[in-house]
């Protein structure tokens, strides 16, 4: 079963992405900051990771940063799924090897999951 963190602070978002990648036979775990999230990729070790910007005690950039510096974290696939637009996020986050790049507003949690499966090369 392809594995998916979710690391976004939102509890109303993070039911509606579980509940979609659930339906399409993901095994998904979740983390509501940065912090919990980096603890929780180390251990679940996902085939990708949804992660969102802005959060409390370690905001997304922090929390990748964080990922990347292990060894098992360096190649697992990241998709930022923010509402801040492209042009407000970090510079870094490219330097970060992030796969890329969706704004809440502009894709239905359908497409998110499209999205994801094409990164993963499900589709």
């Amino acid at each position: 079963m392809t594995k998916i963190a979710i690391i976004e602070d939102d509890p109303v978002i993070n039911q509606m992405y579980r509940m979609k990648f659930e339906a399409d036979n993901f095994e998904v775990q979740l983390a509501d900051n940065g912090s919990r999230g980096v603890a929780m990729v180390e251990s679940f070790k996902p085939d990708i990771i949804l992660l969102d910007l802005q959060m409390p005690h370690m905001d997304g950039t922090e929390a990748l940063k964080e990922i990347r510096s292990h060894d098992w974290g360096k190649s697992i696939p990241v998709i930022i799924l923010t509402n801040l637009g492209e042009e407000e996020a970090p510079k870094e986050l490219r330097a970060l090897g992030i796969h890329s790049y969706i704004v809440k507003a502009d894709l239905t949690p359908r497409q998110v999951v499209g999205r994801v499966k094409e990164a993963l090369g499900l589709n």
